[in-house]
């Protein structure tokens, strides 16, 4: 029998692992498409632009923190409901940050003109 608080803590770092994952796939595609994009490295942090490679770079790392956290700890398994939709509202929360963050630096947050 499996102690309960292990799965709830195995659930959270499925939860981070997804927010990693969702957080790699910019970084590492505006990288390998030459442009500069936002990252903790840029100054202002977060905010000021940082070379493609340094995203290629952040964009990997983020990749190897997802497969950290999700594939080494426990036994993640994809008919696991609970396991899954931890990973993916990583994934969401991760995104809709993103979005609101970004969009304020590529015109994301305004609304649609009809």
């Amino acid at each position: 029998m499996e102690c309960p608080i292990l799965n709830w803590l195995h659930d959270i770092s499925y939860l981070f692992g997804g927010a990693f994952l969702a957080n790699a796939v910019p970084h590492f595609v505006s990288g390998m498409m030459g442009r500069a994009f936002q990252s903790p490295f840029a100054k202002p942090p977060g905010q000021g632009l940082s070379s493609s490679t340094i995203n290629v770079l952040w964009g990997f790392a983020n990749f190897v923190f997802a497969y950290l956290l999700i594939a080494c700890v426990g036994n993640f398994n994809f008919h696991a409901a609970d396991q899954v939709i931890a990973a993916g509202a990583g994934v969401l929360l991760m995104g809709i940050f993103s979005a609101r963050h970004f969009g304020r630096f590529h015109g994301g947050n305004s609304p649609a003109h009809s």
